[in-house]
């Protein structure tokens, strides 16, 4: 019982916070050894209030599997893979959603990570927009998270990394290769 109670201590986050890890050691910070990971902004369009035809745009977050924080779905970079195809599997694996995904991403913000060995490391995550087209209720990480679809205001207010709340309250999706040709 004993070791039950100290392993999930340290993975509750009841030991230093991340902060004070890395102020600890602030070589970490300033030696240039950022963490890549990709992530993905899935948005889909809803039809706004009954008496209007205007779509709106809503966001989906996800949750932690340790501590349940909202997030948007990210990982770490996949052999054979583009970052935007492994943003896109991220999806996937993390929310059971596929779609269109640009290839350029639309932003980026910066996090500190825990890993798995309570070490703290600084990540950079570059952010890839997909319109979602499809939604499937069995995917590897059911079950494990929670999702949401909100107004991108709300995802904002949601996730904890500032940088990424301020993509999220100015989403507009970028328009692809499709979108613009239908323009000219």
């Amino acid at each position: 019982m004993k070791s039950n109670k100290k392993g999930a201590k340290s993975r509750a986050g009841t030991s230093l916070p991340l902060l004070k890890q890395l102020a600890a050691r602030p070589e970490k910070l300033f030696s240039g050894a950022f963490r890549q990971q990709y992530g993905a902004v899935c948005f889909r369009y809803r039809k706004g209030s009954p008496d209007t035809d205007r779509l709106e745009i809503e966001v989906l977050v996800v949750t932690t599997r340790d501590s349940g924080r909202w997030i948007i779905p990210k990982g770490w970079p996949m052999k054979k893979k583009k970052p935007h195809e492994a943003a896109a599997m991220e999806a996937w694996e993390e929310a059971g959603v596929r779609g269109t995904v640009s290839k350029q991403p639309v932003g980026r913000y910066t996090y500190l990570k825990e890993l798995d060995d309570g070490d703290v490391v600084p990540c950079i995550v570059d952010i890839f927009q997909i319109e979602v087209e499809a939604a499937q209720s069995e995917f590897r990480e059911v079950g494990q998270r929670m999702l949401a679809w909100v107004s991108p205001d709300e995802a904002a207010r949601r996730v904890r990394e500032l940088e990424l709340k301020s993509l999220l309250v100015d989403f507009r999706p970028r328009p692809g290769k499709r979108q613009r040709k239908k323009k000219d």
